[in-house]
């Protein structure tokens, strides 16, 4: 089992990936990784729905996505997902068919979070599977990249660069 300190550092690595998403790509700041029982990283991802003109390419689906391959299933059984901002509700919900044992997230999404701050889909008891969720992990360092990068982009705008 993944303690507490396994999450942080976990968690700081899906951080590293959503710097590579803002810098690298220009892409909001999310990053992810999944984690077999063992503890080993089978995937990994950051946002490129932008980049790749795709609204299903966020961060967690693209783990999961390589983790599928990893595995040659499409059920990640026993896995547990790090990203950095409160799962969506399309993302939610490919975890529970995905059969995700557990998600740790870092910041909270007041907006459209799926994970219990608007939703709470991972833990819905009509599902035939439900996600323990842990959120909060390195919340602050997260919520500080994505606050930064939108007050940013809304800067390009109102400056007329965007």
């Amino acid at each position: 089992m993944i303690d507490s300190s396994s999450d942080e550092a976990l968690m700081q690595r899906a951080l590293a990936l959503a710097e590579h998403a803002e810098h690298q790509d220009d892409e909001i700041p999310v990053g992810a990784l999944l984690v077999d029982v063992a503890g080993d990283i089978i995937g990994q991802g950051w946002n490129r729905n932008i980049t790749e003109h795709d609204p299903t390419a966020h961060a967690e689906i693209i783990a999961m996505r390589q983790a599928g391959k990893h595995l040659g299933n499409h059920r990640l059984i026993g896995c547990t997902l790090y990203v950095t901002l409160e799962p969506c509700a399309m993302c939610a919900m490919a975890m529970v068919h995905a059969r995700i044992a557990r998600v740790v997230f870092g910041a909270r999404d007041p907006k459209t979070g799926a994970a219990g701050s608007v939703f709470d889909l991972l833990a819905d008891p009509r599902h035939n599977h439900r996600v323990e969720v842990q959120g909060g992990v390195l919340a602050e360092e997260a919520g500080t990249r994505l606050t930064g990068y939108f007050r940013r982009k809304r800067g390009m705008t109102l400056q007329g660069k965007v």
